[in-house]
């Protein structure tokens, strides 16, 4: 999933903080701060440099930063080996990189359980 990139996609830059809720249908790219709550029928990416504070709702959703709230999927997630979470994961499917820390319950909502793996992609 991480490999995709959309052609419309929502960016939150770095140094830029968010409150509230967040709705839609288009793509999300978090590289600042969220403190609130989305729901997004598309992909939500939380960059390692990303900060969430809330509950994360979206049709699929790669995680990469900080975590501290829910994370619902309505269909997959990806837990990068930089992803520090605090909360209940649950997808439909759920793959997890070797380093990541996942503080919670994973519970996947289909007949998969949750995949190990191990991350290739190179920071610069």
């Amino acid at each position: 999933m991480r490999d995709h990139a959309p052609d419309q996609t929502t960016l939150i830059g770095e140094g830029c903080k968010i409150s509230g809720l967040i709705t839609g249908a288009s793509d999300v790219l978090v590289n600042g701060e969220i403190d609130g709550e989305c729901d997004l029928s598309g992909t939500v990416t939380l960059t390692q440099n990303g900060r969430w504070t809330g509950t994360i709702r979206a049709g699929n959703i790669i995680i990469a930063g900080h975590v501290e709230g829910d994370i619902i999927s309505a269909g997959k997630i990806e837990i990068t080996d930089t992803a520090k979470i605090a909360g209940t994961v649950s997808g439909a499917a759920i793959a997890v990189a070797e380093g990541a820390i996942v503080e919670g319950v994973m519970k996947t909502t289909s007949a998969s359980k949750p995949q190990k793996f191990i991350e290739k992609r190179k920071n610069d």
